[in-house]
């Protein structure tokens, strides 16, 4: 409840200094109720989306995924606005004391001043507004393909040119638009790779729904097998369940949907796929986070029996478990593929130049390829979204990565 009255306070305080702005740079009265009208539905729209319906606690809908991205785009809109018109405010209240106490002038006011600050913070304002109606309209499905080489001195030689297709986080309860779905997973199988690797998080909480998207991803094929892992999201821990068995059916059929769609779920196993008489192991574990997220995840259970000189691709969700676990265990992993983070949804990428997003704050190994200790990391943006629906910067990706046996040349 705290923090719900707390969202609401600076909700209102951010629409006041909106408010302000647009009554000082536009006249017209219905521009000002129009501004209020909106103000209001969006906040009331949120409450209403998580407090009605089937969908109880936190689990997010598509509905209520568009309840919070509309709400943000509000916020972004005032909280531009806020600092610079709090800011005016705060000049204005001590100039006005010293004037009072400390010269014989009079308090005076300019509303030229005030209204030129309103302009501009209406101008920079319009940016992240705009950015994030977009990335709800366009960005979510503006799927970036990103091929990496990697070169590794004891590749198998059989392996040598040997393609691996990334994927992570489908969240399939967002999902709205059929036809992008479509044209997205022909695009992964367009990539044509040797295998393809799924790093969870196939729904947002329920095994329902890839109901409708269960034929889709069903079509998703390599000529060496789809392979996953499971995801925090994939074990229902976001609902509030009735019993501890609906919890553990809901995950029985997950797996059981992930079976039928030709994936080879790896629950703490591994896998070997071979060619021309050598191999490489491919291992996965189940989600382990750290913090307060589901540490399932046991690696050494996982790569039982795989020789120490088996060149390994290690498949874990969350990237925190190759920084805390992998990177410093016995074995030597040469490829993790992780995802997780989904890039926050939110940053500015220009190759070469800029990389970042806030999420950055939160996890070292956000996105792209890292390399520590002799070891290599992927960490996947994503393939679907959650609670914002949309992308801004951070486009949904799909991963193609070569192996390469030699040294890199540079």
């Amino acid at each position: 409840m705290t923090r719900i009255i707390i969202l609401v306070i600076i909700y209102v305080v951010f629409t006041i200094y909106g408010y302000q702005a647009i009554k000082t740079v536009f006249k017209s009265a219905w521009i000002h109720y129009l501004f209020l009208a909106i103000a209001v539905l969006v906040i009331i729209n949120v409450f209403y989306q998580f407090n009605t319906g089937p969908e109880e606690g936190r689990i997010l809908s598509g509905l209520r995924g568009y309840a919070i991205g509309f709400m943000l785009a509000f916020l972004a809109l005032t909280l531009i606005i806020t600092p610079i018109l709090l800011g005016e405010d705060i000049y204005r209240f001590f100039n006005s004391i010293y004037n009072k106490f400390f010269t014989s002038k009079d308090a005076f006011e300019m509303p030229s001043r005030r209204k030129f600050l309103s302009q501009i913070a209406l101008g920079l304002a319009a940016i992240p507004f705009s950015a994030l109606l977009y990335g709800m309209y366009k960005g979510r499905y503006n799927y970036k393909v990103l091929k990496y080489t990697l070169y590794f001195e004891d590749l198998p030689e059989a392996f040598d040119g040997y393609k691996l297709t990334h994927i992570s986080d489908i969240h399939s309860g967002s999902f709205d638009n059929k036809e992008k779905i479509d044209y997205a997973v022909n695009l992964v199988n367009q990539q044509q790779g040797d295998v393809i690797l799924f790093t969870g998080d196939l729904v947002n909480n329920t095994a329902s729904e890839m109901y409708n998207w269960k034929d889709t991803f069903s079509k998703l094929s390599a000529k060496d097998g789809v392979f996953s892992v499971l995801g925090n999201h994939d074990y229902g821990d976001y609902v509030q369940w009735n019993s501890a068995k609906a919890k553990k059916d809901n995950l029985d059929e997950l797996i059981t949907i992930q079976k039928e769609m030709g994936f080879d779920l790896l629950l703490n196993e591994n896998r070997y796929i071979e060619k021309n008489g050598q191999r490489l192991a491919l291992v996965g574990v189940e989600n382990w986070g750290k913090g307060g997220f589901k540490k399932a995840g046991d690696l050494d259970k996982a790569s039982f029996n795989v020789d120490a000189n088996d060149f390994k691709i290690l498949m874990s969700h969350d990237p925190s478990h190759w920084e805390e676990i992998v990177i410093n265990h016995d074995c030597h992993y040469h490829l993790t593929l992780s995802g997780h983070t989904h890039g926050m949804q939110f940053g500015i990428e220009i190759p070469g130049w800029i990389k970042w997003s806030p999420v950055k704050w939160r996890y070292k190994h956000w996105a792209g390829i890292y390399k520590e200790k002799g070891q290599y990391i992927n960490v996947n943006r994503g393939f679907g979204y959650l609670a914002y629906p949309g992308r801004v910067g951070i486009w949904p990706e799909i991963t193609v990565i070569e192996l390469k046996k030699g040294t890199q040349i540079v």
